[in-house]
């Protein structure tokens, strides 16, 4: 069984702070039930989470068929059907520009509510001309932030804003099996600074193990040199806990991943899987393949961190630079006159300028 799997999640207790010494307790008050409220709450209110994909589109011309495109991903990820896949050459002609598509469901399970927003970008690295092909999804993600922000700074704001942020970005590495190409690298060096981004290599049935762990490394070594911060970020490990956990899954990044939503008998049970004509390519097999770990981390153990991080760190950072933007001062409790958002919104503010207080001090720079 993989340990990085089932290791603890990042959301651990941390131990109380040094100027605030424990009180001794004479008898039992009932300060646990509060976790109680806080899951009654949560289950009424229900969850949001946000998703893009970015496929690149080599990956059909070098397979010929969707076997994993974005709607397989989403597909598999929440076992679903939240999207229905295109097969192309089949009267549907290719998108000549770059079109972001978005889908809403919700998706509800032993009682917990979850409004998930998938977010696509059919064409893109398609053109012969590919100079600044990631304007519109860095403009959407930021036009995200914008709205979310007009908002926030009403003097009468509503209840509940509705979170359109997107907290996620998966960014499909086409299984070529030799490095980074330089448009991966333009454009994950400017989605880094405004998302997290999990970068997964795609249809990795079609390298072998040894093919599949020599593309690995090359792909972390183009990150580590060209300085891109991937999701986990190493300088928001908050405690030692964090640290270990999210050092196992940078260490597997990018997950090698294969998508599949039919069901097929291996040994008198049903899986999900790709059938060929050597077997069944079981996707919930981590001898097969690492979808699962990818799973587990944008569902069963991040998804709340990765919330986390887009408000308090990439939000953050749009806001600073967007009040910094309007010169304007506040005209009094609750008041900021904000100018209009320039028509360009793919201008990112710099990397990560916004820290998280329980930071420690003693951790590096990103």
């Amino acid at each position: 069984m993989d340990p990085l799997r089932w290791s603890p999640s990042p959301c651990t207790s941390r131990p109380p702070s040094p100027r605030t010494p424990p009180c001794e307790m004479l008898g039992h008050v009932g300060i646990e039930a509060v976790l109680e409220q806080l899951k009654i709450k949560a289950m009424k209110m229900g969850f949001e989470f946000n998703i893009m994909v970015v496929v690149i589109a080599v990956i059909w011309l070098l397979t010929g068929q969707s076997g994993l495109g974005k709607s397989t991903m989403v597909n598999t990820l929440f076992k679903s059907k939240m999207w229905k896949s295109t097969l192309p050459g089949l009267g549907v002609p290719m998108p000549q520009t770059l079109q972001l598509q978005s889908v809403t469901h919700i998706i509800e399970e032993n009682g917990v509510k979850l409004k998930l927003t998938v977010t696509d970008t059919p064409g893109f690295g398609d053109q012969i001309n590919n100079d600044k092909c990631w304007d519109p999804i860095l403009g959407y993600i930021n036009g995200q932030y914008e709205r979310y922000l007009q908002e926030e700074i009403l003097i009468t704001r509503q209840r509940h804003i509705p979170d359109t942020r997107v907290h996620c970005c998966v960014y499909f590495v086409p299984p070529t099996g030799h490095c980074l190409r330089p448009l991966d690298i333009e454009f994950l060096q400017r989605l880094c600074r405004t998302v997290n981004v999990v970068p997964v290599i795609a249809r990795a049935d079609s390298l072998t193990i040894e093919e599949r762990e020599a593309f690995r490394r090359r792909i972390q070594h183009d990150l580590r040199a060209h300085c891109i911060e991937v999701y986990p970020q190493k300088c928001f490990d908050e405690d030692i806990n964090d640290r270990i956990l999210n050092s196992k899954i940078r260490d597997r990044i990018p997950f090698a991943v294969v998508g599949a939503d039919q069901e097929h008998l291996v040994n008198g049970r049903c899986v999900l899987g790709r059938k060929t004509k050597w077997g069944i390519i079981e996707v919930e097999n981590m001898a097969h393949c690492e979808f699962p770990l990818l799973r587990d981390l944008l569902i069963r153990s991040h998804l709340q961190d990765l919330k986390d991080i887009t408000h308090n760190v990439h939000y953050e950072n749009y806001r600073v630079f967007r009040l910094n933007q309007s010169h304007a001062l506040p005209r009094g409790p609750g008041w900021v006159n904000l100018a209009p958002a320039p028509a360009d919104l793919t201008a990112t503010p710099g990397p990560w300028k916004v820290r998280w207080q329980a930071h420690d001090s003693s951790d590096e720079e990103c």
